[in-house]
């Protein structure tokens, strides 16, 4: 890692990217064909994995994400959460983005493209599911992929964490309201047990074994136990991303290859939005000074989709062969490749952002001025 990279992650030398990590661009498309290929090949198999589910949560995405994301979880150090509410820049950032932003301008995307742009390129009588699509996905900020994300831009794992936890806290309460606002409707079925048990599936699960994990080593050989432990399990959080993408796209496979054109269409606005959320995130964080190993992550939390709630919910509002069910799965396809480019953005540009310790002595400066 270049000195500009080990300054911008808070002072100290970071090791390299593995084989695993450089080319994961390259893993994930192959991942994406293969998904494809074996979900037309063996439809009935997929058929099969997609009904092992509780609360419209598949448990076998469950198991996977629990792969990706128990590593990061292993790395948290809770006695710092403490000291939190001194940088609060990164959750001011992170609420403004998913709550006051994502969600409104995904949604004039949507109009703009589906009702206007591309309006002679579709089936009219689809035009209000697309739309409600890509609202699905614009209220839906990430929960679980989140941590991946920040693993791979060296991101405080405490910080990730309280910031996903806090987002996920006002998902209970704000999903609802502003969906059924943007859908122009006075109610809405929200699957509520499918949100909660997600969360508890992705975060409370995974962060309980890993503040077990985590004590054990601590009694066993301190802060020097953890770091070998976390570097020997860190490729199996790679290998969850990558089965997680085959199983996706094997469930979704076949829609994809019966509408490429359509496909192409929809991603469009998804390609724009994502980008742009991701420029006012991190271009915020880079004006307000945020030391990088918090500004990635929060510009990342902004951009990424909690997929998994939004194809729940399309699916059961509109049915499983409706526009907004395509639109929320071709979020699916569109994500991964966006987010991979991002965290390769970030990683080049953590120059750009002061260390944490800079940002820390700076706010000592201010305090006592």
């Amino acid at each position: 890692m270049t000195s500009s990279a080990a300054a911008a992650g808070g002072g100290e030398a970071r090791p390299a990217l593995g084989p695993f990590e450089r080319y994961l661009s390259l893993w994930v498309a192959l991942c994406i064909a293969a998904g494809i290929a074996l979900g037309s090949a063996f439809p009935g198999l997929f058929d099969r994995l997609a009904r092992l589910e509780y609360g419209s949560v598949n448990l076998v995405v469950a198991v996977l994400i629990w792969a990706m994301v128990y590593p990061m979880m292993v790395a948290v150090d809770f006695t710092s959460l403490r000291h939190v509410h001194k940088r609060p820049k990164g959750l001011v950032i992170t609420l403004v983005v998913n709550w006051l932003v994502k969600p409104f301008t995904m949604a004039a995307l949507g109009v703009l493209f589906f009702k206007y742009l591309f309006a002679r390129f579709v089936d009219p009588a689809q035009v209000d599911q697309y739309i409600a699509g890509f609202i699905l996905l614009g209220a839906a900020p990430c929960t679980a992929m989140v941590f991946v994300w920040s693993q791979l831009t060296r991101g405080d794992a405490t910080y990730t964490l309280v910031q996903v936890s806090v987002n996920d806290l006002v998902m209970v309460f704000a999903f609802a309201p502003i969906v059924a606002l943007l859908l122009g409707v006075t109610s809405i079925a929200v699957p509520w047990e499918t949100l909660l048990l997600s969360v508890v599936l992705y975060v409370v699960i995974p962060l309980a074994a890993g503040l077990f994990t985590r004590a054990r080593l601590i009694a066993r050989g301190g802060e020097a136990a953890v770091a070998r432990f976390t570097a020997r399990i860190k490729p199996f959080s790679i290998l969850g991303l990558l089965a997680t993408v085959v199983l996706l796209f094997g469930f979704q496979g076949r829609v994809i290859l019966d509408q490429p054109a359509l496909i192409a269409l929809i991603a469009v606005p998804l390609l724009i939005q994502s980008y742009g959320i991701f420029a006012i995130g991190y271009g915020a964080a880079y004006l307000w000074r945020v030391p990088y190993n918090v500004a990635a992550p929060c510009a990342l939390i902004g951009t990424s989709n909690f997929f998994e709630l939004a194809v729940a919910v399309a699916i059961g509002l509109f049915g499983l062969n409706s526009g907004a069910a395509l639109v929320t799965v071709v979020g699916v396809l569109v994500e991964v490749p966006v987010m991979l480019s991002l965290v390769a953005f970030s990683n080049h540009t953590c120059g750009w952002f002061p260390a944490a310790e800079q940002a820390a002595q700076r706010a000592t400066r201010a305090g006592r001025g």
